[in-house]
């Protein structure tokens, strides 16, 4: 169990912050593909070990983009996070429960 206790050291076990619900990632449901955000500095590696063991599924593929953070008008001038999306592929048979939604 040393991986599982790397993984908690490393904060991996919060690397997901929530579901993604849009047109495109409801469609990939159909294909057993599931969109999620996740911490920027998350690994795929750490990721897929991650809901292996959580959700006690078999992953075959995940592919990750990077988005960019948006501009910021109101109070001090910025911008947001940048932050990773996962598309996460499963074995046939194995499926994930909803992540909770992000609060608007």
């Amino acid at each position: 169990m040393f991986l599982v206790e790397k993984m908690e050291e490393n904060g991996f076990m919060d690397g997901i912050k929530y579901a993604v619900f849009t047109d495109k990632s409801i469609r990939l449901l159909g294909n057993n593909q599931y969109t999620s955000n996740v911490e920027s500095g998350s690994t795929r590696t750490g990721i897929k070990h991650w809901v292996e063991l959580f959700f006690g599924v078999k992953v075959i593929s995940m592919n990750s983009h990077r988005l960019p953070g948006k501009g910021r008008r109101m109070g001090p001038m910025g911008h947001t996070m940048h932050y990773k999306r996962m598309i996460i592929t499963l074995q046939p048979g194995y499926s994930i429960p909803p992540l909770r939604k992000k609060r608007t």
